[in-house]
C-alpha cells in the first residue's frame, strides 16, 4: 500500500504543470453516470469516479474502523448523492464534501478487509475529462492493518492541533475583552443532522455568525469562530483553536435529530466521563463519530499521561463550567421559553475537552422536533436565543471575576 500511495502522490502534482493549468477552469464536476461501485472476480470491487477534468488526488486507507479515503483538489459534488454510487459487497456508507478550503474528500466505510490493488486516473487528451479507477481486493485482517495509515503532507492535511495548556491560566487583565470561541458544529464533508432542505452545519454556521454579532455589539467580548465557512474542522482542531486564541469560554453549537424518542427545547451539556442518561450517551457517540466519517486517522489519539495532566487542570475549570451552564439554561429560558424538560445534562463529548477553558455544548434545538425546526429557522427567535446567551455570558463573567478575586485574597 505504501508503494501505491507513493506513486499516486508523485503523479498528483503533474496536473499542476503550467501547460495543463491553463486548460483547466472552474471546479471539476463529478459525472454521476460514469461513477459507481461494481463487483468483480473473487470478491474484488472496482470503484470508478468520472470527472469533467483531471485534478490532483490521493488515496489511503484507515483502520478502526476500516475506511477508504480519497482526497481531491476541490470538486463539485452537486447532483451527487451516496446512492449515486450504488452498492457492492464489502462497501458501507459513503460520505463526501469539502474537507478544507480548496480540497474535497470522499470517505468509504469498508465492511470487509479490502485493500487498494491498483489506482489510476486517466485523462482524455481531447476533452480533458478524467476517469479515476480503483480496484480493491480482499486481504487478511493482518495485511489490512499493516497497510493502513494516513500519509502526512501539509499541502493536503488539516493543521496540527496546538498542544493544550496544563498549567494554571494567568488572570485576564481588567481591560482585556473576554475571548469567546463559538464552535458551529459539523461542516464540509460532515453535514450533521438533516431534515427536508435544512442541515445542521448550515443552520449552526448562520446562528454562530448572528451570535458573534450580538456579542460584539456589547463591546465586552472578542469572538472567534472555529469555522466561518462550510469546511470540515476536526474535533481536536476545534479544541486547539480555543487554546491558540486564549479562550475564556468555549461554546459548541448543535441542532441534532434524534432517531428514537422525542426531544424538544434547548439543552446544555457539560463534560463527564459518565453520561447523565442514555440519550446523552448516544448523542455524544454520534458527535464524536464526525472525525471517523471524515476520514481522520485516530490511531495515535490516546495519551494516558496527557489525560492525567488534563484531569488535574479540570479540577479548577469544572466548577466554573458548571456555573456558566446553569446561568446559560436560566437566561435561555427567560429569553425564549424554549428549554428542554431536562435542560442541563453531561456526557463525554470530545469537543468539550479543553481542560483549562470552561466549555459547554449547546443543543440549540432538535431538527427532529417540528416545534424546534420552526424556531431554528426563524431569525427572530434566533435573535432571542442569541440575547439569552449574551446575558448569560455577561452575568457569568461578573460572578466568575468575583469568585476568582476571593481566591486570590
Amino acid at each position: 500500500m505504501s508503494r501505491i500511495i507513493a506513486v499516486i502522490c508523485a503523479l498528483v502534482w503533474a496536473f499542476a504543470a503550467p501547460g495543463q493549468a491553463q486548460e483547466l477552469s472552474g471546479l471539476a464536476r463529478v459525472e454521476a453516470a460514469k461513477s459507481g461501485f461494481s463487483e468483480g472476480w473473487r470478491g474484488s470491487v472496482t470503484f470508478r469516479l468520472g470527472l469533467s477534468q483531471g485534478v490532483p488526488w490521493r488515496v489511503f486507507q484507515l483502520e478502526a474502523p476500516r475506511r477508504l479515503v480519497l482526497d481531491f483538489r476541490e470538486v463539485d459534488w452537486r447532483g451527487v448523492t451516496p446512492e449515486t454510487f450504488g452498492a457492492a459487497e464489502g462497501i458501507g456508507a459513503v460520505q463526501f464534501g469539502q474537507f478544507r478550503p480548496g480540497w474535497s474528500r470522499m470517505v468509504v466505510e469498508l465492511t470487509e478487509a479490502l485493500a487498494v490493488e491498483t489506482a489510476a486516473l486517466a485523462v482524455d487528451e481531447i476533452s480533458g475529462a478524467a476517469q479515476l479507477e480503483l480496484v480493491l481486493d480482499p486481504v487478511s485482517a493482518e495485511d489490512y492493518a499493516a497497510l493502513a495509515g494516513a500519509p502526512r503532507d501539509p499541502r493536503w492535511d488539516l493543521p496540527e492541533p496546538a498542544l493544550p495548556m496544563t498549567g494554571a491560566r494567568e488572570a485576564r487583565p481588567d481591560w482585556a475583552p473576554v475571548v469567546i470561541v463559538i464552535d458551529p458544529g459539523h461542516g464540509g464533508i460532515d453535514p450533521g443532522a438533516e431534515r427536508d432542505d435544512v442541515n445542521e452545519k448550515t443552520l449552526m454556521l448562520t446562528f454562530a455568525r448572528e451570535l458573534r454579532d450580538t456579542l460584539r455589539r456589547t463591546g465586552a467580548f472578542e469572538v472567534v469562530l472555529t469555522r466561518d465557512e462550510d469546511v470540515f474542522v476536526s474535533l481536536e482542531r476545534r479544541v486547539s483553536i480555543a487554546h491558540e486564541v486564549g479562550a475564556d469560554v468555549f461554546i459548541s453549537l448543535h441542532a441534532d435529530a434524534l432517531r428514537h424518542g422525542h426531544a424538544t427545547g434547548a439543552t446544555v451539556y457539560t463534560l463527564s466521563e459518565e453520561a447523565s442518561d442514555k440519550a446523552s450517551e448516544i448523542l455524544a457517540e454520534r458527535h464524536d463519530r464526525a472525525d471517523i466519517l471524515a476520514g481522520i486517522d485516530l490511531s495515535q489519539a490516546d495519551d494516558e499521561v496527557a489525560n492525567v495532566l488534563l484531569d488535574l487542570a479540570r479540577l479548577e475549570t469544572q466548577p466554573r463550567t458548571e456555573l456558566f451552564a446553569r446561568m446559560l439554561v436560566k437566561q435561555i429560558e427567560e429569553s425564549t421559553g424554549s428549554t428542554n424538560k431536562k435542560p442541563l445534562r453531561h456526557a463525554g463529548f470530545s469537543v468539550l475537552k479543553a481542560a483549562d477553558v470552561p466549555s459547554v455544548l449547546l443543543e440549540v434545538g432538535f431538527l427532529s422536533s417540528e416545534e424546534d425546526l420552526a424556531r431554528l429557522t426563524d431569525p427572530n427567535w434566533r435573535a432571542l436565543m442569541a440575547g439569552g446567551i449574551r446575558d448569560a455570558l455577561q452575568l457569568w463573567v461578573q460572578e466568575d471575576e468575583e469568585m476568582r478575586a476571593l481566591l486570590r485574597q
